[in-house]
């Protein structure tokens, strides 16, 4: 049975606000706009949460949710743009694991909300009323999508891993300074003033 016109609507609805929002929060990392902090700002917040260097990864993120949203409000590339969106929200899903899943708590739940649904958009595809559908789906293709999936899931774990690797020798480091703290060098004059 073919997809109903209803069920098309349904697909531009969740398009729009899925890359909207997308589109709102890459903006504010690479632009500084909506209140957003900015590149470089941003650039430093990456380094805090461990993606080096700083910069580069601060314009992957934030330029990837920017190309990403729009891609599926317009729904072209549907599928290249569900899975790029997916792969940003899982880094960003990694930094709020800590505090839990509720956002309210500083979770997971928005990032891993948004991923989701943008990558059940680049599954399904993007419905009747799309760019992909005005352009004979040439950049819709099982195919396509399959290779989109693949790319970006191998990617995003090579991006976590790395981050792993720096977040565990920053906590090594503290532990040796915490150490040295404890324990500090004896100071050659600390007997100084006690009779012989």
């Amino acid at each position: 049975m073919g997809r109903s016109r209803r069920q098309d609507a349904g697909l531009l609805v969740l398009r729009a606000g899925t890359g909207g929002v997308l589109f709102a929060h890459g903006a504010q990392i690479v632009f500084g706009w909506f209140g957003g902090p900015g590149l470089a700002a941003s650039s430093v917040g990456m380094e805090r949460m461990g993606f080096r260097p700083g910069r580069p990864s601060a314009l992957v993120a934030g330029g990837g949710q920017v190309v990403s949203g729009t891609l599926l409000a317009a729904g072209l590339a549907t599928p290249v743009a569900g899975a790029v969106a997916a792969g940003a929200m899982a880094g960003a899903a990694a930094v709020h694991a800590p505090a839990g899943f509720f956002a309210l708590a500083g979770g997971y739940e928005f990032p891993a909300f948004l991923g989701w649904a943008a990558a059940a958009l680049g599954v399904s595809g993007p419905g009747r009323y799309s760019a992909d559908h005005l352009t004979g789906h040439r950049l819709n293709r099982p195919r396509l999508a399959a290779l989109a999936f693949l790319g970006t899931t191998a990617a995003t774990c090579a991006v976590l891993r790395r981050r792993a690797a720096v977040l565990q020798r920053r906590d090594l480091r503290q532990d040796q300074d915490q150490g040295q703290d404890r324990h500090p060098h004896q100071h050659p004059h600390q007997d100084e003033g006690q009779t012989s």
